[in-house]
């Protein structure tokens, strides 16, 4: 019966959509983590009879039949997080759009709005890397370094990073990297809170100081967008789906077993 594999797929698709929920509520705690939204469409159909229409006579609608539904996309929604203090002086929160810049060991430019950065001496200076050890860019894709001897470090909202030498002087430090993209839900997620760019998100661009509308706000963190009590509605709902498909199946095999029995 074509109900069965119907509403297998139904069954499959929520199944789906329970994990990516799940996998919502596992970084309800994640920095910077944006909560994902399965989509889905409906597949094809067997028209069993077509419009026909002559000199206004004949039918006027479809006698069609829907063969069920398959997921087709998760969308990213990056509305951003609240805000979450942490007096770090290089925990670092993105008011609005864009990302920060990291440098993998293999050269690939990677993108985050996890600010949660710490320094990696080396020698008698000591650089801007993520929890991993990935490079944190500047503006124009080089390295951050921090001069030893240098305290009192601040980074202002435009992300400019300045501190004092030993003699009570400032010292310019660079400007932090802050990048968007002219769709940033084409940007393919590769863990570690890492986004990778695609042709689909279009290259990375450089957000100047001049044309900044967002603001980096230093000693804070973002804190995940998820909403624990919309996902566990939606996981309520996917769940009540869910049944209702295997129901379907169930009492298809009920109607198949009663056509079975026709014969005795």
């Amino acid at each position: 019966m074509r109900a069965m594999w119907t509403a297998a797929t139904g069954m499959k698709s929520q199944q789906f959509n329970i994990d990516t929920i799940a996998n919502n509520l596992s970084n309800v705690n994640t920095t910077g983590y944006k909560t994902q939204r399965a989509e889905f469409k409906d597949l094809f159909y067997t028209n069993l009879k077509r419009t026909n229409i002559v000199d206004e006579e004949g039918r006027p609608v479809n006698l069609e039949v829907g063969h069920g539904v398959m997921p087709v996309a998760t969308k990213r929604d990056f509305r951003p997080g609240s805000f979450i203090e942490t007096n770090g002086t290089f925990d670092f929160a993105i008011d609005g759009e864009g990302f920060f810049a990291v440098m993998l060991p293999n050269g690939e430019i990677r993108y985050t709005r996890d600010g949660s950065f710490k320094l990696s001496v080396d020698g008698d200076e000591a650089m801007l890397v993520t929890s991993e050890g990935y490079i944190v860019l500047s503006e124009d894709e080089d390295e951050i370094y921090i001069e030893a001897g240098v305290t009192d470090i601040t980074v202002d909202e435009l992300g400019y990073i300045t501190g004092l030498d030993e003699d009570g002087e400032p010292v310019d430090l660079g400007r932090l990297g802050l990048f968007r993209f002219v769709n940033p839900e084409g940007l393919q997620s590769e863990g570690l809170n890492l986004y990778s760019e695609t042709v689909a998100s279009g290259e990375g661009i450089l957000i100047e100081a001049e044309e900044m509308n967002s603001r980096i706000v230093q000693g804070y963190l973002e804190a995940s967008n998820v909403q624990v009590v919309d996902e566990m509605v939606k996981m309520i709902t996917a769940q009540r789906a869910y049944e209702i498909n295997s129901k379907t199946i169930q009492t298809s095999d009920e109607m198949l077993q009663i056509i079975n029995n026709l014969k005795r």
